[in-house]
């Protein structure tokens, strides 16, 4: 899987010239889901692309309100028909759902990837305890997590649970939806290393072994965001950068959307 990927969630403007654009600046790990109303578009700028498919790691999830079987199972089919192609490379149940038992949904989960829809298959918005939990009942193996994560979120112990399951851990909203462009520390870094705050952030990421999904609507940040495999950040600035947490730091939060978990 592609360290970098590019989100697709909310994008402002044409999201399949939007995706068409991240795929020509080398992008080839697009992330979507049946929830933003964006899969469409995705394959839409796939096959505008002219990108072979097996190139092109593809993500999509399952919503929540489809964790029983048999509306997991059409809602699989449902995203595959959007898409426009025979399977997707990893797919995710997007949020947990207390309503619904998760041996069910494990077992929903793990039957697409015997079915051939997905390559690999895995969760997002899942703590800890959660994680566990769907290891245990899950019948296939768990590739992935995808969760909040950025300077501004402690994720140490969903980090730690993630290397116990051996999973790669995915973090989505890496750049805090913009709120740490002018952080003055991440800026002295950014100066110091002739880059952008996004580019030191991402770094962050990526030497902690963490994929991230990006997203952006503007063409030259949408080629800056993949650029940063040509540098690296000392012990020091990644310290520096960590002890940018705050207790309020999260933005996505499952409360009202997914009661009953943290």
């Amino acid at each position: 899987m592609p360290a970098i990927g590019f989100g697709t969630s909310s994008l402002s403007g044409n999201t399949a010239e939007i995706v068409a654009a991240a795929l020509q600046a080398g992008y080839r790990h697009i992330d979507t889901a049946w929830k933003y109303g964006s899969e469409r578009a995705v394959g839409q700028a796939l096959r505008a692309s002219q990108v072979p498919r097996g190139e092109v790691f593809l993500t999509t999830k399952v919503s929540h309100e489809y964790l029983r079987a048999d509306d997991f199972a059409r809602s699989v089919d449902e995203s595959l028909k959007n898409l426009a192609v025979d399977y997707v490379d990893l797919l995710l149940v997007h949020w947990p759902n207390e309503a619904i038992p998760l041996a069910e949904t494990m077992g929903a989960l793990a039957m697409s990837k015997r079915r051939g829809l997905a390559r690999h298959i895995g969760v997002a918005n899942f703590n800890t305890s959660l994680l566990d939990h769907a290891s245990q009942h899950c019948p296939e193996p768990l590739a992935v997590l995808q969760a909040e994560y950025h300077p501004y979120l402690d994720q140490t112990k969903l980090l730690a649970a993630c290397r116990r399951h051996e999973l790669i851990f995915t973090a989505f909203c890496p750049l805090a939806r913009g709120r740490m462009f002018n952080d003055p520390v991440l800026g002295a870094i950014a100066r110091r290393r002739g880059r952008t705050i996004a580019q030191i952030a991402l770094r962050w990421l990526l030497q902690q072994n963490v994929a991230a999904i990006p997203r952006s609507s503007n063409p030259q940040r949408i080629a800056e965001n993949i650029d940063i495999f040509d540098f690296a950040l000392t012990d020091h600035e990644m310290k520096q950068i960590s002890a940018l947490k705050k207790s309020d730091g999260r933005i996505a939060n499952p409360a009202g959307r997914v009661s009953g978990w943290d």
